[in-house]
């Protein structure tokens, strides 16, 4: 894209127009910048291991087969709830670390340098993108337009009451505010360990000349200044999401196309370098679509809907197989009445056997009274005689 043709950006304070550098409108690749970042963010780790004897300083041995106990080391001697105890295993009682770690695991990661320098552009094309920006948490409503570029009389200030309102001039000091006020206690066993505070990332001041400017704007919370030939992916895109807010001064802005070339010349400063062009010139979707080229190429939309109907089983289903056999109804009604007859000859059947065994107790019942009441009788007769 020729400087021609990119957007203007207005210098804050004044009313200079500057051409978009092609860095900030190439390519947004978050995966690259996210693959980048993962790696680099491992460069600057510090070795760490167990002690190699940790876990192992017992005088213990397997007691062996024969004693209905496990084949692990146990603690020699006697007297103490110690001895007999498992020892060296990962699962006993300080016992050591399974795999323990080693200092001479691979710490650092080495990065293609065209990667990371397709990272870098596409870290800076997403800070001109007032949604990402905004979707990464930054309070960018006072400011007139992105990328925000200050005068070049900035890089002289030395105090930091001068940074305010050079900030506050250009409507990005409430993300600074924001960035004081999100300052709270970590979370979990960091607190003990050199990291007590956690605090959001506020803008970042990227300059091209240090006079002072660095005295000034590094005591604000949470602003981070960089020099335009050294940006540095961790900071453009910190935890690997970019739309980082940047606060430019003009002579760094001014620098950034001879950095970085354009799509169609090479880079000045990185040799043989040439910005990537992306895969598609017009990303406004809806408008391709929508566009009379398009949609004279395109078939008209189907109003008429088809629906299949649903092939039933007659088997299974009663009203298709009457469409298939009328008959089927009236033997389906037959078998119904001898399902119904049987049944009721089955209920009868019951209640007559049910009556009979009734009839027969009641008899037996009787005769059993009759025994009784005669052998009653002929007792009462012995006795009155």
């Amino acid at each position: 894209m020729s400087s021609a043709a990119r957007p203007q950006v207005t210098v804050q304070g004044s009313n200079t127009q500057l051409a978009m550098p092609a860095v900030l409108l190439a390519p947004i690749r978050p995966d690259i910048v996210q693959f980048v970042h993962t790696n680099m963010n491992k460069n600057h780790r510090q070795a760490y291991a167990v002690n190699e004897m940790s876990g192992m300083q017992h005088s213990a041995h397997s007691w062996g087969t024969g004693r209905a106990v496990s084949r692990i080391p146990r603690v020699s001697g006697g007297g103490t709830s110690r001895a007999g105890q498992a020892a060296f295993g990962n699962m006993c009682r300080s016992g050591r670390m399974f795999g323990p770690t080693k200092v001479w695991r691979k710490w650092h990661r080495k990065v293609n340098t065209n990667q990371k320098r397709y990272a870098v552009a596409s870290a800076l094309a997403a800070s001109a993108i007032p949604s990402l920006v905004m979707a990464r948490g930054h309070l960018i409503g006072g400011a007139s337009e992105l990328p925000v570029v200050i005068s070049t009389a900035a890089e002289s200030q030395q105090r930091t009451r001068e940074a305010v309102a050079t900030l506050t001039a250009a409507g990005v000091y409430a993300d600074v505010v924001k960035s004081a006020n999100s300052k709270k206690l970590r979370r979990g066993k960091g607190k003990m360990r050199n990291r007590r505070h956690v605090q959001r990332k506020g803008p970042l001041v990227v300059y091209a000349e240090d006079n002072g400017i660095v005295q000034a704007y590094r005591n604000l919370p949470g602003v981070e200044l960089c020099q335009v030939s050294r940006l540095n992916l961790l900071q453009l895109a910190p935890g690997g999401h970019v739309g980082r807010l940047i606060v430019w001064t003009q002579a760094a802005f001014e620098q950034l196309d001879s950095i970085w070339g354009t799509t169609t010349t090479d880079s000045q400063v990185k040799v043989g370098y040439r910005l990537p062009i992306g895969f598609m010139t017009n990303t406004d979707i809806t408008r391709i679509i929508n566009s009379d080229e398009v949609q004279s190429q395109v078939r008209p939309a189907e109003t008429l809907v088809i629906r299949s109907r649903q092939k039933k089983n007659p088997l299974k289903n009663l009203g298709v197989l009457i469409k298939l056999n009328p008959y089927a109804q009236v033997l389906r009604r037959a078998e119904l009445l001898n399902q119904e007859r049987k049944t009721n000859e089955k209920y009868i059947a019951k209640a007559k056997a049910a009556a009979a065994a009734t009839k027969l107790i009641k008899n037996a019942h009787s005769k059993q009274q009759n025994i009784n009441y005669r052998r009653i009788s002929s007792d009462t007769h012995t006795l009155e005689q």
